[in-house]
Parts: structure tokens; sequence; C-alpha cells
């Protein structure tokens, strides 16, 4: 009764069920062609898939992202929690922690200000400038951030989800010349958090493994420093 009471008047189980589905079958498809299609990036086939699917069963856009955003808002969180197990998998020994550490806190300071300072230069609101400082980080710890700063939370998940959906898209072809996966994984989690991971898994084991890395110190490092940050300079 709770679930239904977040959802469109006249929504049942069966309506969350077919949401839940759909939105499961355009990624298991998706992931497949991403296996067949070398390049090919996951996120955005899904997407594209999941449009198909709306268009062809009639099915209106919005109230179909009525019932399907409270089921994966909920999720998430759990999803990001369980990033913890590929990075228990990790073996640390031998690894340059120093370097890792300093290119964690340079992707989260330019990750965080270079946004703010090109929304500033654009001239935009105040607001819509502390919502770009949520960017680099994953949607759960971005729109903490967010709340805490008293960012819009509206924008500052779009932000992030466009972002980690371009950053997603372009990172194949931007990796022709990168034969490391270890490289590849780190600078997705870093730039492109929770869609970035999603592509890295796609390349190999290493790579998700140092995207979910990536994504969760970044978002970590992030999460203590800019609302720290903005309190002390507003």
């Amino acid at each position: 009764m709770t679930l239904l009471q977040h959802m469109p008047d006249g929504t049942t189980y069966l309506t969350i069920l077919a949401a839940f589905m759909l939105t499961l079958v355009a990624h298991v498809i998706a992931r497949i062609l991403a296996k067949r299609i070398q390049g090919l990036p996951m996120v955005i086939t899904a997407l594209i898939l999941v449009l198909a699917f709306l268009y062809f069963f009639s099915w209106d856009y919005e109230h179909y992202y009525a019932v399907a955003k409270p089921i994966f808002d909920h999720l998430l969180g759990y999803v990001t929690v369980l990033l913890a197990i590929p990075l228990a998998t990790m073996n640390f020994k031998g690894l340059p922690l120093k370097k890792l550490t300093i290119i964690v806190i340079i992707a989260s300071l330019v990750g965080a200000l270079l946004p703010m300072s090109m929304a500033y230069g654009f001239a935009l609101s105040h607001d819509s400038i502390l919502a770009f400082a949520t960017r680099s980080v994953t949607t759960p710890i971005g729109l903490s951030v967010a709340e805490i700063i008293q960012a819009p939370l509206a924008l500052a998940n779009l932000i992030i989800i466009v972002s980690g959906l371009l950053g997603g898209a372009v990172a194949r072809p931007l990796f022709r010349n990168v034969n490391d996966d270890r490289a590849k994984g780190l600078a997705l989690g870093l730039a492109a958090h929770a869609f970035g991971t999603v592509e890295a898994w796609q390349i190999s084991h290493t790579a998700g493994r140092y995207a979910a890395f990536g994504l969760a110190v970044n978002g970590l490092v992030t999460a203590v420093w800019v609302p720290i940050f903005l309190a002390a300079i507003l």
C-alpha cells in the first residue's frame, strides 16, 4: 500500500510490474547488443529501447516515468551500496595509492569547480550554479549533497543523469588508444559515475571494479569537501 501511495491515481501492482519489466527487458537487450556490437553504449541503447517500447505499447511517457521512478529511486540506493562487493574483490596490493589519491582529489575538484565556473561564466542563476556542484557524483550522493547545499534537487538530478549519459556514450571512442582497463575503469567511474560504471563492466571485470572504486571514493570525497567549501565562501 505504501508503494501505491507514491504512484499516480489508478495505478495497480500490474502497472508497476509492467513498468519494471519493460525497463528490465530494455536493459537485458541493450546488454546483449553491447556485447555483440563493439563500441555500442549500453545505457544509450537501453534508453532508446525504452522509448521504442513505450511508443509500441502506446504508453504515455509521463505516466510510465511516474510509475517507474519511485521503484528505481528506491533500488538505486541499494545498488550504490552493492558497489562495495566488486571493491571487496579488488587486489589493492601494489597499487600506487599516492597517485590514485592525487587523481581522485583532482577529479573531485575539477568535476565540481569546472561546471560551477562555467555556469557562473554563462551568468546562470545562483541555484543553478549550486546544482552543478553535484555533476561528478552518482545520484544518491549527489541529491544528498544538493539537499545540504540547498541546490534545486530536480536540476541537480538532471545534471547528474545527463553528464553520466554523455560520459558513458563518448567513452569508447576516447579509449581507442588506451590499453589499460584499470585506467579506462577509473576514468569512467570518476567522470561518469554510475552510467560510466555500467559501461566499464562491458569492457571487462577489471575496468568495472576500478570504475566502482572511482565512483565510490570520488563520491565520498566530493560529499565531504563541497558542502564545507560552499559554506565557507557563501
